[in-house]
């Protein structure tokens, strides 16, 4: 039986739809990037990231995004927590991991009557709308005149559905990968211990 989900989405330009490792995407929506391969959509479940590829490569089709990759300063990663903590309060969304990186979000949260995808939706939504109330939303400097700011999420997460002898092992995945890219562990005051 499902007990809860291990999710992780990324900010733009972390992971484009044409990496060599593989991608979520059936589909590159820009020339530019087209030019540096097709869409590479996997339905493997285990991570890619650390399988061999064309560094050069990727940090060249990189270079032809429309804004450059967003990486959340510490300030901002705080705003991004801050989000989640306002949505976890209105929600009661039960939260046994998080981990908010420079470019991606790693959470392992309790069962939900909704989609994955939807609730990843309002996460990165409640996120977004507290990067923009504090004013460090990290794209705002490319707002057009009565545009919006470009979004700094890319569409899609990815998720594992875990039972109850799979969580204890996501939790401690989670809770390691902060420092597995030298930094410090986070502890988030909206998490909680998972019994």
């Amino acid at each position: 039986m499902i007990t809860g989900y291990h999710v992780i989405f990324s900010t733009y330009g972390f992971w484009l739809p044409n990496d060599p490792r593989g991608s979520w995407s059936d589909f590159v929506g820009s020339w530019e990037l087209f030019r540096y391969g097709r869409p590479t959509k996997t339905d493997e479940r285990r991570s890619l990231a650390h399988r061999d590829h064309d560094r050069t490569l990727r940090h060249a089709a990189k270079r032809e995004l429309k804004y450059p990759p967003l990486t959340f300063s510490g300030l901002q990663a705080r705003a991004v927590a801050r989000g989640f903590a306002a949505y976890v309060a209105r929600t009661g969304l039960l939260v046994w991991a998080c981990a908010i990186l420079p470019d991606h979000v790693h959470l392992v949260v309790g069962r939900v009557n909704m989609p994955v995808k939807r609730l990843v939706i309002q996460l990165k939504g409640a996120a977004t709308r507290q990067l923009e109330r504090e004013g460090i939303h990290p794209l705002s400097e490319y707002r057009g005149a009565g545009e919006r700011v470009p979004k700094c999420w890319v569409r899609g997460e990815w998720k594992v559905f875990l039972d109850a002898d799979d969580v204890g092992r996501a939790v401690r995945y989670v809770e390691g990968n902060p420092l597995k890219e030298g930094k410090k562990k986070q502890g988030w005051g909206f998490v909680v211990r998972y019994l």
